[in-house]
Parts: C-alpha cells; sequence; structure tokens
C-alpha cells in the first residue's frame, strides 16, 4: 500500500477521534439532565412529546423491570405499524409507481430488521416500496431503533451510580425523546442538506425519465433519499433506498460524501465511551475502554487494506485484475466503485461492520478472502465499538468476564467501577455472550445441510458457506449488510434470520438489564488495597486479551471451514 492510502485510513480515524471527544460530552449532559446551549430551543419540543404521552409516563423512575418492559412494549406496537404498512402499501398515499403490498413473510423479517437496528434488506428498495413505505417504515424506525440501543446503554451505566437501590434507572420515553430531539433528528437534518448539496434527491416524486443520447428511453427511479441517507449512517443502521446501497451515486454522490458517512457511522458509537466516562466520573476507565476497541480496530483494519491491494493470484494471471501504475499498486477492484477506489472501499466495508452499520459502498462478496475476515469479526466480536448502545453492552460483557476471571486468578474480589461481580451476574452475562454464537453457528450450519438452504446458494464450496455464514453473523449483530451472491428473499432465509435477529438483539438487552438491576441493588465500595482496578492499561490489555480468546474459541473454526480455507484454496489456483 502507498503511504496516501495509509493517510486517507489515517484521516477518517483522526476526524472520528476528535469529533468524539465533544459529541461525547455533549451526549452525557444529554443523559444527566445537565444544561446546554440548545435547551431553549429543544425544551418545547420536548415537553410538547412530554404531553402527548403523558407526563406522569414520562417522570415517574423506573427500575430495570419496568425500563425493559416499557422498551420491548414500545417496540412491539411501533413493529405492528411497520407491518401493516409493508403489507398494506398499495392502499397507502405516495405510490405513483403502484407497488403491491409486500409479501407476509418478506413484510415480517423488514419489520423486524428495521425495528431493531438491524436494516437487513432481502428487497431491492426502488423496485418494491413505495415512497410513503420509505419514509414511515423504513427512514422512521431508524430513528427509533438507533435510540432504543443508546438510551439502554445509558440505563444500564446509571447501575453503576445510583444511590436508591436500583430504583431509578432512568425513564425510557424521556431518555427516548431526549436522544432524538436533540441528537438524532437536529444533525440528520444539517446532513440531509448537505447530502443535497452533494448531489443525493430528496424529493416526492417517485421518478424521471431520461432521454439517452443513442436514443429511447430510461426511467430513473428518485424519492426522499437524502433524509434517509443521514439517519441511516448516523444511527449505525444501514440498509438503502436503492439496492445498490451507498455504491449508487444518489446515495453517496461523491468522495466528499462517502468520507461523511464513514465519520457518521464511527462518531455515536465512539463518542457513547467518552460519555460513559463523564456519567460515572471516571475519564481515565473510559478511555481505557476506548483503547480497547480502538487496538481491535487497528489490529482488523489493515488486514482488509492490504489484501485487497493484493488482489487475487487467478485475475492476475488472466490479466484481468488492475495493474499497478506510477505511483499506485494493483489490487482487487472486483466490486468495488471506481470513484472511491479500494483503500476507500476496504475502510468503509470495516467501518460498517465493526460499528454495525450495514451500509456498504462495494460489494463485500468481491473481496478477497482474508481480506473479508475483519468484516466478519467486527460483527462476531459486535464491540469493535459497535453500533449504539448493544456494542457498548456488548464490549462491557465482555470486561465483566475479564474482571471475573482476573480477580479469581489473583485472588481478590471481582469488582467493576465499585459493584461486586458476583454468580448472579456472571450467569446472566454468561448468557448474554453465548446467545450471539448461538444464533449465529446453528442456523448456518443447518442451512448447510438442508435443500431449501443450500438451495438460495450461488457459489460453491467454501465461498457458499461464507455466504451464509455472513448473513447470519449480519443479523445477529444488528448489521445488516450481506455476501450478496446469497439469495435470501425465500421463506426460510425471511424466517430464519428474522428470528436471528430478534433472538440477537432483546434477550441479550433484557439479560444485561437484570444485569443493571443487580449490581444496582449493591452498596458501591470504596477502593481499597485489595481493589482489582480496571481502570489501567495492565487490566486493558487482559480485557482486550479477553475479547481475542474468548472470540477466537468460539468463532475461529467457522472462519478456518470459510474465508480461511478460501484463502488457502485461492492461493492454488481455485475459484467459488
Amino acid at each position: 500500500m502507498t503511504a496516501q492510502a495509509w493517510m486517507q485510513i489515517a484521516a477518517v480515524l483522526l476526524i472520528v477521534f476528535l469529533l468524539s471527544i465533544p459529541v461525547g460530552r455533549y451526549l452525557a449532559k444529554i443523559v444527566m439532565d445537565r444544561k446546554t446551549w440548545f435547551d431553549a430551543v429543544f425544551d418545547p419540543i420536548d415537553d410538547a412529546l412530554y404531553l402527548l404521552i403523558g407526563r406522569k409516563a414520562a417522570s415517574q423512575p423506573m427500575d430495570w423491570q419496568a425500563y425493559t418492559f416499557h422498551m420491548l412494549a414500545t417496540n412491539m406496537i411501533m413493529a405492528v405499524i411497520i407491518y401493516l404498512v409493508l403489507v398494506f402499501q398499495d392502499y397507502l398515499p405516495l405510490n405513483p409507481m403502484k407497488f403491491p403490498g409486500m409479501e407476509p413473510m418478506l413484510a415480517f423479517n423488514t419489520t423486524i430488521s428495521f425495528i431493531t437496528n438491524t436494516d437487513w434488506q432481502s428487497y431491492g428498495g426502488e423496485t418494491t416500496l413505495s415512497n410513503f413505505s420509505q419514509m414511515a417504515a423504513i427512514t422512521f424506525p431508524m430513528f427509533t431503533s438507533a435510540t432504543t440501543g443508546f438510551v439502554v446503554a445509558m440505563a444500564f451505566i446509571r447501575a453503576f451510580v445510583v444511590k436508591d437501590g436500583g430504583a431509578n434507572l432512568g425513564n425510557f420515553y424521556r431518555d427516548l425523546i431526549r436522544f432524538t430531539t436533540r441528537v438524532l433528528i437536529p444533525v440528520s437534518l444539517v446532513l440531509a442538506v448537505f447530502m443535497v448539496w452533494q448531489g443525493a434527491p430528496q424529493t416526492l416524486v417517485a421518478s424521471v425519465t431520461a432521454h439517452p443520447i443513442q436514443g429511447g428511453e430510461q426511467t430513473i427511479m428518485i424519492g426522499p433519499v437524502a433524509s434517509m441517507e443521514t439517519i441511516k449512517h448516523l444511527g449505525t443502521n444501514g440498509g438503502g433506498f436503492f439496492n445498490a446501497n451507498a455504491a449508487h451515486p444518489y446515495e453517496n454522490p461523491t468522495p466528499l460524501a462517502n468520507t461523511v458517512l464513514m465519520v457518521l457511522m464511527a462518531l455515536l458509537p465512539s463518542a457513547l465511551v467518552v460519555c460513559f466516562g463523564d456519567m460515572i466520573g471516571n475519564r481515565r476507565q473510559a478511555w481505557i475502554l476506548y483503547g480497547v476497541m480502538g487496538a481491535l480496530l487497528l489490529v482488523f483494519l489493515p488486514i482488509t487494506a492490504v489484501y485487497e491491494q493484493k488482489g487475487t493470484p487467478a485475475l492476475a494471471q488472466a490479466g484481468i485484475e488492475m495493474q499497478p501504475t506510477a505511483g499506485q499498486p494493483g489490487g482487487n477492484m472486483e466490486g468495488k466503485e471506481v470513484r472511491f477506489g479500494i483503500t476507500e472501499s476496504a475502510l468503509f466495508g470495516v467501518i460498517t461492520t465493526s460499528f454495525t452499520t450495514g451500509s456498504v459502498n462495494s460489494m463485500h462478496d468481491s473481496f478477497t478472502p482474508l481480506g473479508a475476515v475483519p468484516e466478519f469479526v467486527g460483527m462476531m466480536l459486535q464491540c469493535i465499538y459497535g453500533g449504539k448502545g448493544v456494542g457498548f453492552l456488548a464490549a462491557l460483557v465482555y470486561g465483566l468476564i475479564a474482571v471475573f476471571v482476573a480477580g479469581l486468578m489473583v485472588g481478590r474480589t471481582p469488582e467493576f467501577l465499585g459493584k461486586r461481580i458476583e454468580r448472579p451476574e456472571i450467569i446472566l452475562v454468561s448468557l448474554a455472550l453465548l446467545i450471539h454464537p448461538l444464533v449465529i453457528l446453528a442456523p448456518s450450519s443447518w442451512s448447510m445441510i438442508v435443500p431449501y438452504g443450500v438451495s438460495s446458494l450461488n457459489n460453491a464450496a467454501m465461498h457458499g458457506y461464507s455466504e451464509v455464514l455472513y448473513a447470519f453473523s449480519s443479523g445477529a449483530a444488528n448489521n445488516g449488510s450481506a455476501f450478496a451472491g446469497l439469495n435470501a428473499n425465500t421463506p426460510w432465509y425471511n424466517l430464519a434470520i428474522g428470528i436471528v435477529i430478534l433472538l440477537g438483539r432483546y434477550p441479550p438487552i433484557i439479560f444485561m438489564m437484570a444485569v443493571a438491576g443487580s449490581v444496582a441493588a449493591k452498596p458501591t465500595l470504596a477502593a481499597t488495597v485489595g481493589t482489582l482496578r480496571t481502570d489501567t492499561l495492565k487490566f486493558g490489555i487482559f480485557w482486550f486479551g479477553t475479547i481475542l480468546v474468548v472470540g477466537a474459541l468460539t468463532f475461529f473454526p467457522a472462519l478456518v471451514l470459510g474465508p480461511v480455507a478460501e484463502f488457502f484454496a485461492m492461493r492454488s489456483g481455485l475459484a467459488f
């Protein structure tokens, strides 16, 4: 790789780091009800929404059970509305292309996908959904699902600082409204204008007719694209207005827009860690966690960048692969957007899976075998920052396990932020950890031995297996991107991936909220000479090692059967 390529990567990561600090401080003020410069603007909006849902409902304190119940109930009601919009879109307005209602099983998959911040798509947006459905059933839950993940993480953090025995982890409705009105909506509004300036359409017109110079006519689909693109990336949602996703010039018009979209994907998940430090009053602890996540990203990102630049031997021998020119290396341009090139595509691919967004500006199915490994790892570990809230909780799962193991190793009482971590918490944390590989590996294995699973494969052997493994990893991690060679719009995959998305989203949240309730009820212990410090570099290294060891023991065999085996086959001249 050239120095210019490394500078491109470093510039994006540096921008994310510098922005995450003030944004994290701002998030902490919102969560902790501290004054901000924007209160005069947002307080009347918040008050109006509190009036609509009931001031009592938006003000009463909630313990972990109440908080979790209201979160689940609200998500269920929104899911029903979204499902009805999709199934009956042919009876609803803003459907000039006369698209029929979505098939029920596909509508189930889509509803579950978008209400959980996954945004997995087994359909082509521009050929399936009306403008009304794109806004009401797709863009709307991009706000609420992102907020849900964030506020659950905030409730979990409060468990370590509350003084009332766990009776008040916040109020779900107040948290939901404040984060939506004070973060997602204003930022999305400003950036939607930016996207329009860059060339993304924002209109209720469904299509325009072009007259190519060679004659005839061509119908070009358009719609409210810019408004979706901003919340899609800011909320780590993924999905796309068009089937080509962020490789489509209307979704991702320019290299500048491409850079902004990458920054948006990484910004709030990284800022959440800074917010965590302010909430617990220990910024050093937050920087240790930030460093663990950042180190994981820096370990895996170069693998994709380097191996995509190396390319594939078969294409090089056939003279098809991009050849080196003055100052530019050769590499694997298959499936890449020529406007962005290999470096920007590789960086986008790692960011979108590490921060569990799911938006793609190139086809991951066309990545080299080892170049695709970091994409798998980002979704399997789910804690290389991860999406807002859920990825943060996944990192804390590994952290609590590291605390427990380290405490046993050195003979000290396992504590985290002054709270003892004992048998009940470890059981719940273990359940939250183990459900993730279960819902990835079990359906992936089953899909490779049953006819209705194998019939969807467009590639044989290891690559076909990788396509299936990627699909279920993406669903379980609330990511939503795909190896495009798999035909997932079948009854089996729509049902199976929908169930995996549900199990990958809500049970871990419930288990971690139960942990929050348990630790909140415990007294906060003062630090002594016998306390296991978790805000030190030494523990940070142990935390980092725990993630790698547990992740490798869980997922490495599956990766060996897929992309790793394909890499060695590729080196032997085989292709699939």
